[in-house]
């Protein structure tokens, strides 16, 4: 019966969305050629737009409002939910866990997969096609099965047992003590734990996006560098670096954003409670486990201003990239 709900679900969405577009554009071959000009884009974009605002707009304008409404969203509290924002204790540590997170993911993601992008373009296409799969590998797996990944590689048992997490049965092998790695929150080591998951999740997109580019650089430009006497690591970052900077920082960004959504790892691994918590995961706390609808709705304000800025540094790197084609 799932099957048959699921085949049945396919069907009647898309030959639903079909149906509608035909019989738009069918109203609309019916009208005067004035008319016809000014309706038929928004015969295709209109239910779009109609989607975006329903299930985006809408619902960011109403978060807003709920911000400034009590737990339940019964009484207005004006800005006490902000005020909670910026004094909590909780909510500063977890906010300089994301600032880490902010720092070191796309840092350490871009420059791995630059690094990659690089040297898997000395090799033969043969091997340059295995070295990249191996790496874009991680891209394939969802955040919460990389979490049950490393999980294992995390592993703790207490001292005399088997260890059966990688990292551990290394560690114990010289003679180490074995290590409860996810709850050490000395130098915030957990953080870094988690941060490990997520730079190894992302450097295969990295990787993809910025070996495109560099194969796009002209090679008159290198080679005329290489007449000019430049070594190849000057060649690297005078000449290949320049010509690829936009998509670094588009693919910089577009991590970052995608940094500040995560939730996933940090919920998997333990839900933050030994200080490694998020802003996204801090959400999902109040809202599901605390029962506070006002705080939560403070969260997403929040992540939504932050996240903005970004996407506006995205779009202004794009319309670059398509300016100078």
């Amino acid at each position: 019966m799932k099957l048959v709900t699921a085949v049945v679900a396919i069907v009647v969405g898309v030959g639903g969305v079909m149906a509608v577009f035909w019989l738009l554009n069918a109203a609309v071959d019916r009208m005067p050629e004035g008319w016809r000009a000014r309706l038929r884009p928004w015969v295709f974009i209109g239910p779009a737009v109609l989607v975006v605002t329903l299930f985006l707009l809408y619902p960011a304008i109403d978060t807003l409002r709920l911000s400034f409404f009590s737990s339940r969203s019964e009484s207005f509290v004006g800005v006490e939910n902000y005020q909670w924002l910026v004094t909590d204790p909780g909510i500063r540590r977890t906010l300089i866990n994301n600032i880490l997170w902010l720092v070191f993911v796309p840092t350490v993601a871009v420059a791995v997969g630059l690094a990659v992008a690089v040297l898997a373009d000395k090799l033969t296409a043969k091997w340059e096609k295995a070295s990249k799969s191996v790496i874009f590998l991680p891209m394939a797996i969802s955040f919460v099965g990389a979490s049950t990944i490393w999980g294992f590689i995390y592993a703790w048992r207490a001292e005399g047992q088997p260890q059966i997490g990688l990292l551990n049965a290394i560690w114990t092998g010289f003679g180490g003590s074995p290590v409860a790695w996810l709850n050490q929150e000395a130098f915030r080591l957990n953080t870094f734990a988690l941060i490990v998951i997520m730079i190894w999740l992302q450097a295969g997109f990295a990787m993809v996006l910025l070996s495109a580019a560099i194969k796009g650089v002209p090679e008159e430009t290198i080679e005329a560098a290489r007449i000019d006497g430049a070594t190849e690591v000057q060649i690297f970052w005078r000449v290949t670096v320049p010509q690829i900077r936009s998509t670094i920082v588009v693919v910089g960004t577009t991590i970052l954003i995608l940094v500040l959504k995560v939730f996933d790892i940090v919920y998997v691994m333990g839900r933050g409670r030994f200080g490694n918590d998020v802003i996204a995961n801090r959400f999902i706390t109040e809202l599901f486990i605390n029962f506070q609808n006002g705080r939560a709705a403070v969260i997403v304000v929040f992540l939504i201003a932050v996240t903005i800025p970004f996407m506006v540094i995205n779009i202004r790197r794009f319309r670059e990239q398509e300016a100078s084609r």
